[in-house]
């Protein structure tokens, strides 16, 4: 892990998750319910749902993507083929849903997301994310809250892995091409 760079503090993660929970609160009336991403949203959503002074709830929802390694260093190119692996345990009719992801990246995962949330029939639907990564989007896809925009490198910590390591990095690293290998 000596090699990691770090690219955002744990002090400005949580200032700016202070931020957004308070534009959160102040712009959606009501009660809220919080779906996070699993896994890597899980440690975000804990974060910033302290951070909303309304009532709110949270229950998680689980996707797959199906993708190649890069050959330019770690991380996956996705093929586009995205796939629930857990649905939501709570009716989502009429209610202020706000989705949590850690990173918006190509866009495949988030679009697919908020076409299946719609089916539910919220009253409304958000998305927070903690990180935009838009010189990759492959679809015209936005956030209504983002946290860092930041650019094209691979990154772990505060949820988001590499081969599932690096999650319990309080945070954000760059990982670079030489610290790869997941069998270490």
């Amino acid at each position: 892990m000596s090699k990691l760079k770090q690219l955002i503090s744990r002090e400005q993660i949580a200032r700016r998750v202070e931020q957004m929970g308070a534009q959160i609160g102040a712009d959606i009336g009501g009660p809220l319910v919080f779906i996070g991403v699993l896994k890597g949203a899980a440690i975000f959503l804990s974060d910033l749902i302290r951070h909303v002074k309304q009532d709110a709830t949270f229950d998680f929802i689980g996707v797959s993507s199906y993708g190649a390694p890069l050959k330019s260093g770690p991380g996956w190119d996705s093929t586009g083929e995205v796939r629930l692996t857990k649905d939501v345990d709570h009716s989502l009719r009429g209610k202020n849903v706000l989705l949590i992801e850690d990173i918006l990246d190509t866009g495949l995962t988030l679009s697919f997301l908020k076409r299946l949330l719609l089916g539910h029939e919220p009253k409304s639907l958000r998305v927070a994310v903690l990180l935009d990564k838009p010189s990759r989007r492959k679809l015209a896809v936005e956030a209504d809250y983002v946290g860092f925009t930041i650019g094209d490198e691979f990154v772990v910590g505060y949820g988001l892995d590499y081969a599932d390591r690096y999650r319990n990095l309080p945070d954000i690293c760059v990982l670079p091409n030489t610290d790869f290998a997941p069998d270490e």
